[in-house]
């Protein structure tokens, strides 16, 4: 089970940060749309994201070209539809969580 990672997704899961507000407006909205939103929005920063790095060091570290024929330029993949529709769901059950959690501060 070994695994890969690059410095390039430190930053880009950093952008997480903005679909906070995102989450908040949408709460009152059925979980269909929500998913939805979360699968465009993801897909957006992947394929931005992807497309800026392509620019700035001619590769793309998730280059989906040869791994899927339902791809857009290789910066995303079409089949991964389902899964970021629930991982965003998901990420919204995990957020409020953690809204929820108190830090004691032990003296």
């Amino acid at each position: 089970m070994t695994g890969y990672s690059y410095l390039w997704m430190f930053p880009i899961y950093g952008l997480a940060v903005f679909f906070e507000p995102i989450h908040d407006a949408m709460r009152r909205y059925p979980w269909y749309f929500r998913g939805l939103v979360w699968l465009a929005g993801i897909w957006l920063v992947e394929y931005v994201t992807g497309w800026a790095i392509e620019m700035l060091v001619g590769r793309v570290p998730w280059d989906y070209t040869a791994k899927t024929a339902y791809h857009i330029k290789g910066l995303i993949r079409l089949d991964y539809a389902p899964v970021w529709f629930g991982a965003g769901l998901l990420f919204e059950k995990l957020h409020d969580y953690l809204d929820r959690v108190r830090i004691i501060k032990v003296r």
